[in-house]
């Protein structure tokens, strides 16, 4: 801004009345240009002259201080449409990217079965904006492996880029079927969802562990701890469980297995390391069993007697006889390295949320959310920040992921109950409340930001509501 002095102002005043031109619409234009005072030369252009004289001119100039807007009148506020699914979740639904007046019918080629399945990417609320990554993939597109005895199939960044922390696998096995001896370089946690299964390992230090786990029950084996997975015969049907492994890159098929590794070591070292004739090796196998059929194990089974002993902390936990806080639109139970103290790596949240409530709006601080959909059917908007949000719908054997510290909720869209698991790659479970957040914040400010009114901020839950019923 180019600044002026008052005696070259009152020259140009005088020049202007000695030759008559127009010079208040000439300088009014120059709104950039001011001098030391506080005044535009377009305010002093229109003023009047000072009698004549031979000094400065004296006239006063106006205050240029303006009343602050207040911060709720600076953008308009959001609208009041509720932005619901723009259909049911439904085989038998009519779909359409239509949402109000927006969108059209679709004319080419459809795939409805999806389409009915996702109605927030066919006709996303006006809530979305921007970009996020895909955040759900479900488990019926992963490629199925399979055995005699059972079949493994696996999410990782492959097919879902976004989930960098953590990795899936959806394992059946036949009852008596096992899953062989085995390790891997990241931990290993397991949720039974059918079925029981008979868990066997031996730790660093020669101690080994046997333990038979049900459905809603979990084990975890850290790195690197060789274990085997067996399928009971407590249903006709055997066992089907969640694996969950702390590295988005994890593949089940890059797992240390004892008979590919026996397979591709001589034969003369095999009898030198177990100090016996080498025709003890005549029939094992020439490749991998990987999973394979048995004789299911005994109900009552013990591990062999250990000169080293019991493992100190069982690789198992009983999740399933653990009373759930009952909360006001459905219950959780939350299990990490507190309770299940062999479990550094994973911590999880098992929640259920009744139709029409809806788990809190939160983030968790520092960890990326890995979610598994049991039951039920839900829709989770993920807000990325920088207005980025978009709003995905999950049914049972979806996976979701959501990066740290991004805000989402999960809301039960659906006629039942809603049934899921949060997992979380840390060894304790954290979230952030937005309803405690704001409750915790001297209403003033909360009340400049978002308009709240009196009654709204006492309304603001001072503790974690973590799933709340329908309003």
């Amino acid at each position: 801004m180019v600044m002026l002095s008052k005696t070259f102002v009152s020259f140009v005043f005088l020049a202007t009345a000695v030759h008559g031109a127009p010079a208040g619409n000439a300088l009014s234009s120059a709104s950039d240009v001011s001098f030391t005072g506080s005044i535009s030369l377009a305010q002093a252009s229109t003023a009047p002259p000072s009698p004549a004289s031979s000094g400065p001119s004296t006239f006063e100039a106006p205050s240029s201080t303006l009343s602050a807007v207040p911060e709720s009148e600076t953008v308009p506020p959001a609208s009041s449409n509720p932005n619901g699914p723009a259909f049911p979740l439904s085989a038998d639904v009519e779909t359409s990217a239509i949402r109000g007046s927006l969108g059209g019918s679709i004319l080419g080629p459809q795939n409805i079965p999806i389409q009915q399945q996702n109605p927030d990417l066919l006709a996303p609320p006006t809530t979305d904006n921007g970009d996020v990554s895909n955040a759900k993939w479900p488990f019926a597109l992963s490629h199925n492996r399979l055995q005699t005895g059972g079949w493994a199939r696996q999410q990782n960044i492959e097919v879902m880029p976004i989930a960098t922390q953590m990795a899936g696998v959806n394992m059946r096995l036949e009852a008596g079927a096992v899953r062989e001896l085995h390790w891997h370089k990241t931990s290993e946690w397991a949720y039974v969802l059918k079925g029981s299964t008979q868990v066997t390992s031996v730790d660093q230090n020669g101690k080994n562990f046997i333990a038979t786990v049900h459905p809603g029950d979990l084990w975890y084996f850290p790195p690197g701890i060789p274990h085997s997975l067996q399928a009971t015969n407590d249903s006709a049907d055997g066992s089907e469980f969640l694996l969950v492994f702390d590295d988005g890159a994890f593949s089940e098929d890059a797992t240390f297995l004892l008979t590919d590794w026996l397979a591709h070591v001589p034969m003369e070292v095999l009898a030198k390391n177990f100090q016996t004739n080498i025709t003890a090796f005549d029939h094992i196998p020439s490749k991998e069993l990987y999973i394979f059929p048995s004789e299911p194990p005994a109900s009552d089974a013990q591990p062999p007697s250990d000169p080293q002993g019991q493992v100190p902390s069982p690789f198992s936990y009983s999740l399933s006889s653990v009373n759930a806080t009952q909360l006001s639109g459905g219950s959780v139970k939350i299990v990490d390295s507190t309770t299940f103290p062999i479990s550094t790596t994973i911590a999880a949240a098992d929640v259920t949320v009744e139709p029409g409530a809806m788990r809190e709006l939160h983030w968790h601080p520092t960890q990326d959310e890995w979610t598994y959909f049991i039951e039920g059917q839900a829709r989770v908007t993920v807000f990325a920040s920088q207005s980025n949000a978009r709003t995905f719908d999950y049914q049972p054997g979806d996976i979701g992921y959501v990066p740290a510290s991004f805000g989402h909720y999960v809301e039960n869209v659906g006629n039942t109950t809603l049934h899921y698991l949060e997992i979380f790659k840390t060894d304790r479970f954290q979230d952030i409340s937005l309803s405690q957040w704001l409750a915790l914040t001297p209403p003033e400010l909360v009340k400049a930001h978002l308009g709240f009114s009196d009654e709204t901020i006492a309304h603001l839950s001072k503790t974690k509501q973590i799933v709340v019923g329908p309003a």
